[in-house]
């Protein structure tokens, strides 16, 4: 018995056994490329009829009657001995004549291969034999039989599709997964093609086209040069502007002040004071009589202006100090630092699972369908390398359980929705992002 068959499979063999056993004694089994034609062989001579003479034969091209006549009997027999120029059939029924065989099951995988004689020398034995002499062949088309029974192999459905890909891979996305939704419509049932899988090809790459045509970067090359123009323009005007700033004469400052011996010399009479002019100011200047002017009053109060006070002690302002927080509660700030990009994944526990929205091999394009979204608050971003190739990956939330998960696909814009997200776990994205460090 084969280590695993899918229940339909073990149905078509137990359905063969049965029409063996209503007295059918050849049956075809038709069905194209990579459904499992030789699989099923296998588990049917494997399995059925152990107490029968088993001979089982891959037909090649290049194999010629004889060697295939060869091939058969000496399964079935003793050490025969084969005359080649008699027939299959001729040859049977002698060497049964010699020895008893038994009951006697032959298995023809790629038929298409079998000359017309052998059809024929096969059609006959499987007739007219003797003993109880079951045929069975596979092929991808029907053959020359009149009297055989043709059984199809049809493809797998969808869920059989499944359960083969989980017996050969032990770490398959989401069943909502589009890409692996569309890899299993494709296939078609077809085993051989459900085995191809990788999951390191199958991921759906986003292409941003390039909108910037050359009309804009001539208009940004023209701004340039104007700005450029209008910026050596101004730097002109304000160059002569400077110049004839400088270059205009300096007014000529007149000394008004009065000497400190003239203000100190007594005065003899109060009532006709006459203040000298300085010794600084020009011929021109007239004396100006001051009779009202009050010159001790006058030294009194500037040396009152001049005094500063230095016995006064004014109380000083002492800058408040902070009290130092505890040591516990500084250790609790840096724990509830907010972790961003690849650290903020490998904090989160294992069985967790996000929602991924976007993977692209343009960080700047990440950013800009996180901002044009508003998922600044709610979206996280790590790094992986597929393919020799740098990947930046949009992720949401951080779920526990699956019907969480599902409120917030069902939650999220219809304009996200378009790049049909899924669901991935934190175990997955660990192993990615351990790929960047390689």
């Amino acid at each position: 018995m084969q280590p695993q068959i899918l229940p339909s499979r073990a149905a078509l063999v137990d359905r063969i056994a049965l029409q063996f056993e209503y007295g059918q004694n050849l049956i075809v089994l038709l069905g194209t490329s990579g459904l499992g034609k030789s699989y099923l062989l296998e588990t049917f001579i494997t399995d059925k009829y152990n107490d029968f003479n088993k001979a089982f034969v891959q037909v090649t091209a290049q194999m010629t009657d004889i060697q295939l006549m060869s091939e058969l009997l000496e399964q079935s027999f003793n050490a025969p001995l084969i005359d080649h120029s008699l027939s299959l059939s001729e040859n049977f029924y002698q060497l049964l004549q010699q020895q008893a065989c038994g009951p006697c099951l032959w298995v023809l995988d790629n038929a298409r291969h079998l000359s017309e004689e052998l059809q024929v020398e096969l059609e006959l034995l499987a007739k007219n034999s003797p003993s109880t002499l079951y045929i069975m062949l596979a092929a991808q088309s029907k053959l020359a039989f009149a009297a055989a029974i043709n059984i199809h192999l049809e493809p797998l459905n969808q869920s059989e599709s499944k359960q083969l890909m989980r017996w050969y891979f032990s770490d398959l996305p989401y069943d909502e997964d589009p890409v692996y939704q569309a890899f299993i419509a494709a296939a078609q049932g077809n085993p051989n093609l459900l085995l191809s899988w990788q999951a390191t090809e199958h991921i759906a790459d986003v292409v941003v086209k390039d909108k910037v045509s050359w009309r804009l970067h001539l208009l940004i090359l023209m701004l340039i040069i104007l700005f450029l123009i209008i910026g050596l323009l101004y730097k002109s005007d304000m160059t002569q502007w400077w110049q004839q700033y400088y270059q205009q004469p300096e007014p000529e400052v007149l000394t008004t002040a009065i000497s400190v011996k003239q203000i100190q010399q007594p005065l003899a009479n109060s009532d006709n004071s006459v203040i000298a002019a300085s010794p600084n100011l020009p011929a021109s200047t007239v004396e100006l009589q001051t009779p009202h002017n009050d010159v001790p009053a006058i030294m009194q109060s500037l040396t009152a202006k001049q005094t500063t006070p230095s016995s006064k002690n004014t109380p000083s302002v002492e800058p408040k100090i902070l009290a130092t927080q505890p040591h516990s509660n500084i250790s609790a700030q840096v724990e509830s630092k907010i972790l961003t990009g690849n650290a903020w994944y490998l904090q989160q526990p294992d069985t967790n699972t996000v929602i991924q929205l976007l993977a692209i091999t343009q960080q700047q394009v990440s950013a800009e369908f996180i901002s044009q979204h508003k998922l600044q608050k709610v979206a996280h971003t790590y790094q992986t390398k597929r393919n020799n190739k740098t990947w930046w990956v949009v992720t949401v939330g951080s779920f526990t359980d699956m019907n969480a998960a599902k409120l917030a696909m069902s939650a999220l814009p219809a304009e996200v929705k378009i790049n049909k997200p899924f669901y991935k776990k934190i175990s997955k994205i660990k192993q990615e992002i351990v790929l960047v460090d390689q």
